[in-house]
């Protein structure tokens, strides 16, 4: 007989816990995750990056001590926000899950139109390369929110379009306004730096991180997200598009010319620098100062290697560098998912005795009825069945016709 109550058979229920992976259903996906990230992986990487960063620091100043003075220092600077401002194109259109291709064209575009208008004026020449720029991220943003196309496919269609602007040019531009960014280079990384800062510490707080990487599939990659992941995800896109065109402009200013090229390179620069800060590639999730090291570690090692005499090519850098960012993503999915709770395991289900599995106890036999009243004496036996007579085989000692 097999028991379906685990009391009843008097063995204890069990009650270990296990982990279970609690979801709560979001308006438009019941499999989202909820709860927040941990931070301990980003706290220790961006540790190590801190550690790269110094010792960079120490590499240059012991090559050339004067890359770290004066004007050298100027000119780092101005470099590393170029290159901070295109990883915050990228993180953030990563964070999107949207990833934006088309950045690095965007900014040789933005920078040959520089070139060729800031001698109408700073304002005039940014301010109508910001609004083409913005109404391109919100055409690309557009396109895969109402189609529900993947990202990186739509924004390298837009990075064609892009280049087939930059190709109309030949030969090298030269700047024709006279702004000089080398004279602000302390202002310039002080606003880079609290973008960076401050934008990071807003999308780690739990709502904020799952309102803008909602556009992250969790199920069908095809299924749609919903209008919220739609419109954060536009607004990335012309975010982002606009950081190019600002790191552009910001190049062409300091370089004083602008040779055309695809931009391509710069894109997989940007994007190894903001995956190797600790963006997932998956979208959603990101560390805090990550960027700011990172771009500023790249652009050390890029003022080394030219005091060293190499030749570096930036495809190569971008290469090696988004390559190892792609570890530190799987490391940052591995370890900054919320962790699961831990509950109570439901009771098992009944053994199927049918199927010989679990266990059982043999059937009792059944148990016959009790008799309601004494059993009947014979006509001719007067003596009382249940007296104490009825034991006894000799005559008691103290009856009267004994004595």
């Amino acid at each position: 007989m097999a028991y379906d109550d685990p009391g009843r058979s008097g063995l204890p229920e069990p009650t270990s816990a296990v982990p279970v992976a609690v979801t709560e259903p979001g308006p438009d996906d019941p499999q989202c995750e909820t709860g927040p990230d941990r931070f301990g992986v980003h706290i220790v990487w961006e540790t190590l990056l801190l550690f790269g960063f110094a010792a960079l620091v120490y590499l240059v100043w012991r090559e050339d001590p004067a890359v770290l003075r004066g004007s050298g220092l100027r000119v780092l600077i101005v470099e590393v926000v170029a290159l901070g401002l295109l990883a915050l194109a990228a993180g953030l259109s990563l964070r999107t899950a949207a990833v934006n291709l088309a950045i690095g064209p965007v900014a040789v575009a933005a920078g040959l139109h520089f070139a060729e208008q800031s001698d109408r004026g700073l304002v005039e020449a940014v301010g109508l390369a910001g609004g083409v720029a913005a109404l391109g991220g919100l055409l690309l943003g557009l396109l895969v929110v109402v189609l529900h196309v993947p990202g990186w496919a739509a924004s390298l269609a837009g990075a064609a379009g892009v280049i087939v602007y930059i190709e109309q040019r030949s030969a090298p531009v030269l700047v024709q306004g006279d702004f000089d960014p080398l004279g602000v280079a302390g202002q310039l990384f002080v606003g880079f730096a609290a973008i960076a800062v401050f934008g990071a510490l807003f999308g780690a707080l739990g709502p904020i991180r799952r309102l803008v990487g909602r556009f992250r599939p969790v199920a069908d990659p095809a299924r749609r997200r919903g209008t919220a992941a739609a419109v954060v995800t536009t607004l990335g896109y012309v975010v982002s598009t606009v950081l190019a065109m600002l790191a552009g402009a910001l190049v062409a200013s300091a370089e004083g010319a602008v040779t055309p090229a695809t931009g391509l390179d710069w894109t997989v620069l940007a994007l190894g620098v903001a995956v190797l800060a600790g963006t997932s590639a998956f979208g959603l999730r990101g560390g805090v100062f990550g960027t700011l090291l990172t771009a500023g570690a790249i652009g050390l090692f890029l003022a080394y290697a030219q005091t060293r005499g190499w030749t570096v090519s930036r495809w190569a850098v971008g290469g090696v560098v988004l390559a190892a960012g792609l570890v530190v993503t799987r490391l940052v999915e591995a370890y900054g998912r919320p962790a699961p709770m831990f509950t109570a395991a439901p009771p098992p289900p009944p053994p199927d005795v049918t199927n010989g599995g679990g266990w059982t106890l043999p059937r009792p036999e059944p148990v016959g009825d009790w008799p309601p009243m004494p059993p009947a004496q014979h006509p001719l036996n007067t003596t009382d069945p249940w007296g104490p007579r009825r034991w006894e085989t000799g005559p008691r000692p103290w009856d009267a016709e004994d004595r």
